[in-house]
């Protein structure tokens, strides 16, 4: 057996697949303020031309949003159900109550909070943390 010589050094991308393609990007474009880095032009005659994935950029990655025709799973705070449990973004403890002004803004709810993240949805029920971990919002580096 080969053994790589190096551990994987980053997130390539992460994958999101979405009923209502446009309104996701919207949310992740102006909520979450990534920017459009690629669109995969959809073949499918249903999809009228429209777009099979959009790539926004995250740091050295991406977050892939795709299209798909299946119903969104039951979104709950914490869930015993395998899969994406959670895409937590890292942001600085001092922008912490910009965040908080612009989901306002936005109409972004937050549904929960701990001293480290703000949780909001995303319009198919998906959890978004804004984390500042291992900062507390005042600063304070956790053990």
């Amino acid at each position: 057996m080969t053994i790589p010589p190096i551990a994987p050094f980053g997130l390539h991308h992460i994958a999101i697949q979405c009923r209502d393609l446009p309104t996701m990007v919207r949310f992740y474009e102006r909520v979450l303020r990534l920017r459009v880095e690629r669109r995969w032009p959809s073949d499918r005659p249903e999809d009228r031309g429209g777009d099979r994935s959009v790539w926004l950029r995250l740091g050295t990655g991406v977050v892939a949003l795709e299209r798909c025709a299946g119903e969104p799973h039951p979104a709950t705070w914490q869930s015993d159900t395998p899969g994406l449990h959670l895409l937590a973004l890292e942001i600085s403890w001092q922008n912490r109550g910009v965040w908080r002004d612009h989901l306002a803004y936005c109409g972004a709810e937050i549904v929960f909070e701990s001293a480290w993240t703000l949780y909001v949805r995303d319009p198919e029920g998906n959890r978004i943390g804004l984390s500042h971990f291992p900062f507390t919002a005042e600063g304070v580096r956790s053990a």
